[in-house]
Order: structure tokens, then sequence, then C-alpha cells
């Protein structure tokens, strides 16, 4: 998520500060003070890098021209973001002229452009979309899940797997081999011979 904080720092975004401390003390005359610390909130990772790109798109939105609200959003403006964001990408996508392109490591530099990543873009949607209904959003007018975003998301996908020469399919998980239960290894036993005669059976 490097290329995504470098265009945060580019962004002019509000800075929130938050006080690690407030110390209360009373008046020198009195014989003794009282000291009061209120600890912060303190938000995960994930929950912070959520509300920098949260911030970063409302930015957008306002220096966009004409000015976006956030209810006038739409699939195709959330793509005009993306597609925005590749200047500031470091993730070096070799075009089909160029001779290492499909090549993972490539033994020269190039003159290819630098894109943001598959997986930076896909990420970063996923923050905005929950960033965007815990903000009073409905699912279903959601931008950032708009079928021509996970279009466009999958075309990325694709297309950088090609040119880099690197998959994107997750591995599957292989699962541990069950523990048979020993009883059931066991071979079955012969049910008990009666020993009531046949001709007892009819009396």
């Amino acid at each position: 998520m490097d290329s995504v904080q470098d265009f945060n720092s580019a962004a002019t975004n509000p800075i929130i500060t938050i006080p690690l401390a407030t110390t209360n003390t009373a008046s020198p005359s009195s014989s003794s003070s009282i000291t009061t610390t209120t600890s912060p909130t303190t938000l995960s990772r994930y929950e912070n890098q959520k509300r920098r790109d949260w911030n970063t798109f409302g930015q957008y939105l306002r220096n966009h021209r004409p000015p976006l609200s956030l209810s006038r959003c739409s699939g195709a403006h959330v793509l005009e973001f993306l597609r925005y964001l590749d200047q500031f990408g470091k993730t070096k996508v070799h075009t089909q002229l160029c001779p290492f392109f499909g090549h993972p490591n490539p033994p020269a530099p190039c003159p290819c452009p630098l894109r943001q990543a598959w997986g930076s873009l896909d990420a970063l949607i996923g923050r905005l979309r929950a960033a965007f209904e815990e903000h009073g959003g409905k699912p279903e007018n959601n931008p950032f899940g708009a079928r021509a975003v996970r279009l466009y998301l999958r075309e990325v996908r694709d297309s950088q797997s090609k040119a880099r020469g690197i998959s994107y399919e997750k591995k599957k998980r292989k699962r541990p081999p069950q523990q048979q239960n020993p009883a059931s290894l066991m071979p079955p036993q012969a049910p008990p011979e009666s020993t009531t005669s046949a001709s007892e059976n009819y009396q």
C-alpha cells in the first residue's frame, strides 16, 4: 500500500490530531493536586488506512471539475478515481512491445509506465466500500460495488498478470488429513450364534 500512501501525502487531506493525554492540575493553593489522564482510542491499522482513503476520496470529489457530491457519485466516477491514482503507482507494467513482457524479473530497466498494482486497488476498493456504508450509504447504492468497478479490477488483474508474468490466483489450502477413529479400523464382528434351536422357536 505504499503507492496509495504516496497519493495520500500528495493530496491536501485534513490532519486530525488526537491528544495523547489531558492533564488537569488543581491550583497551587490547594494542598494536593489531582491529575486526570485520558487515553485516546487506538484504531487498528486497517481502520486508520480506511479513514485516510475515505478522506482522500472526499478530497478528490471536492477537487473534481465540476465538484461532485457523494450522493451523485457513480461507478464511472470511481473508475476515474482509480485511473487518476495510476500516476502515483510504483508497479512496472510492461507493454506488449516491450521485450520484457511477461518476464517476472526483468534483467534491465525499460521505459514502460508505472501503475498502481492490482492488489493495492482491490484492497482500496474494499476499504472504500466499507467506509461508504459506515457513513450512512445504502449497500444497493454503493458506487464502489458497481459492476463496472468489478469488471475494471478484473481487467487490471488479468492484464498485469500477463504483463508481469505472475499469477494472482489464490492457492488452495490443503486440508489436513482427517484422523480416523481407531474403532472404525477394526474388522466388523460377527453376531453371536443363537443357542436356541429351530424346534424351540416353533414351540
